[in-house]
């Protein structure tokens, strides 16, 4: 099986996985923060389940964006 195409940070969505470096899924987009004017990514919002707390991962933990998941480093 292949990995998703890389996207740009612009076009994630809520709802899309976030997963680890090993492809176990952590949780779920729930908001995406920066400034898309200047093309500056600050981070991603996590939701880890439906009443549990978001948690913010900067955009340094960020390994990957593909097509319907972004990969953190955990």
């Amino acid at each position: 099986m292949t990995a998703p195409d890389p996207v740009s940070w612009k076009v994630v969505e809520q709802g899309w996985k976030v997963v680890d470096e090993q492809g176990d899924e952590i949780g779920r987009v729930n908001e995406i923060t920066g400034d898309p004017e200047a093309d500056i990514f600050d981070g991603v919002e996590i939701s880890r389940g439906l009443l549990s707390q978001t948690e913010y991962v900067p955009s340094e933990r960020v390994v990957a964006i593909r097509e319907g998941e972004v990969v953190v480093r955990t």
